[in-house]
């Protein structure tokens, strides 16, 4: 069928399939990297604890038929593998089922860690890499041109993005409406980045002009991606354009980059390359493709009716293998930015002036003088989740005892999500405290008196000085 494909979208999926090959190298990456503290046998929230009262039919995956840390590795790293030899094109080298094989393998994988992964995995970005690499798997390779339901399906994901932030800004902190959430936004955001300061301390006439530009792209420019080009590519050149922004100002993940990567997707790109003759595209490819986008779009009735409902949710899957998801963020912005500062000491008494030391997190606030880091695309989960332990000790219930312990033992597993420690693994603290402090960003005045990036403020004690328990050190 001759509609099937569409020749000059060949340079955008090469593009596309790179990038997305890249987001997941970082993912699992990331994945290998800080699973033994968070959801290994010993960590936090342990996976085996969590698969024996999760039926695998509401969460399938890899680890419920067996888990160890070392299986565990194992798919992290046999993820990371798969990722590089993507980046490098190999599914090129090989025939049109085969390369369809490998795109599917990151994508059961990654799956199996989100759904096992609990608290630290509850985050959007981690559905819509699966969404978005589920319709990776059949977007064919070199031997045939991208398909156009396949295509069309990138955008509604693009579309269900944008759209359903946008809506959940109009329909959530009335800042929005006003014009003046990014009075606050870029200093209470979960992880600033090292120019957030900047952008807090722009006019605020220029923050809302941010804020109406912002409405612009989420509310009107999403319909644009489904006009005839050059409109479409122009839309998807604005979201781009829009979702940098983003990237400079902030650490959110991959959110921006993998939004970025879809809206390639959507580019008419045939003006910059020369044109390429593609055979016919496969009768049973043609089927396959044709049942996903059938099935899909049945999948999409419960995002949309999420997008029309007054009560709509941000950041929800709506089935147990990610495929159709709802997307959001910010529906409500804080005007204060709290952080909690973890603090130990090594005398048998705590007293308050004890000799107290911090721990030290790589990419949340703590020392005031400290510039903060870019890490995005890279997830620091654990310093997210702190982030949201601050706004209220229900978000850190799970977990935060555990962690707790884990800096009495002196865990090096846990050690290792920190920037630094006061205390080394073989002699850790006696005690450990949390106290909660608010934040602020110094003027520049203040800066270059002090030298200090923020001025904080002591609120309240957030847990009283904590010891091993004796169950806990026979263990």
């Amino acid at each position: 069928m001759q509609w099937f494909t569409a020749d000059a979208y060949d340079l955008s999926r090469l593009i596309f399939q790179r990038a997305l090959a890249a987001l997941y190298l970082v993912a699992f990456l990331g994945a290998a990297r800080q699973f033994r503290p968070l959801i290994g046998e010993h960590g936090m929230l342990p996976v085996p604890r969590y698969v024996a009262r999760m039926p695998f039919r509401r969460a399938p995956s890899l680890f419920q038929l067996r888990y160890s840390d070392r299986f565990f590795a194992l798919c992290a790293w046999a993820g990371c593998t798969v990722a590089v030899a993507l980046l490098a094109g190999a599914d090129g080298l090989l025939p049109l089922w085969g390369a369809m094989l490998l795109w599917l393998i990151p994508w059961a994988l990654y799956l199996s860690v989100v759904n096992v992964g609990q608290t630290w995995y509850g985050f959007g970005w981690e559905s819509l890499l699966l969404e978005v690499g589920f319709l990776a798997v059949f977007l064919g390779n070199d031997e045939v041109a991208p398909p156009v339901l396949v295509l069309f399906l990138l955008r509604w994901v693009l579309f269900r993005v944008e759209f359903g932030a946008g809506l959940i800004k109009m329909r959530g902190d009335a800042c929005w409406r006003r014009l003046t959430c990014l009075y606050f936004h870029h200093e209470t955001q979960p992880m600033p980045g090292p120019l957030s300061r900047f952008f807090h301390q722009l006019p605020r006439p220029l923050h809302r002009v941010e804020v109406a530009a912002n409405h612009v792209t989420q509310l009107v420019v999403p319909v644009l991606l489904f006009t005839p080009q050059p409109v479409a590519t122009g839309a998807a050149f604005l979201m781009i354009a829009t979702q940098l922004w983003l990237v400079l100002s902030g650490n959110f993940a991959w959110l921006n980059w993998l939004t970025i990567v879809l809206a390639v997707s959507a580019l008419d790109l045939s003006a910059w390359h020369t044109p390429r003759t593609f055979a016919p595209a496969p009768l049973w490819y043609e089927a396959v493709v044709g049942a996903v986008t059938v099935g899909l779009l049945a999948l999409s009735y419960r995002p949309v009716r999420n997008l029309l409902s007054r009560r709509q949710v941000m950041n929800t899957s709506f089935d147990p293998l990610h495929l159709v998801n709802s997307y959001g963020a910010f529906g409500s912005v804080s005007r204060v930015r709290q952080e909690i500062v973890l603090e130990g000491t090594a005398d048998p008494v705590p007293r308050e002036d004890s000799d107290w030391r911090a721990y030290e997190f790589k990419g949340k606030p703590g020392d005031v003088r400290r510039w903060p880091r870019q890490f995005a695309p890279y997830h620091l989960r654990l310093d997210w989740m702190m982030w949201f332990a601050a706004l209220s000790p229900a978000y850190a219930r799970p977990w935060f005892g555990p962690l707790v312990e884990r800096l009495l033992d002196g865990d090096r597993d846990t050690l290792r999500l920190l920037r630094a420690s006061p205390f080394p693994p073989e002699a850790p603290p006696a005690y450990v405290r949390a106290r909660l402090y608010r934040y602020r960003y110094t003027t520049w005045r203040e800066l270059r008196a002090t030298g200090a990036h923020w001025e904080r403020t002591y609120v309240r004690e957030y847990l009283a000085p904590t010891r091993l328990s004796t169950r806990a050190q026979q263990r």
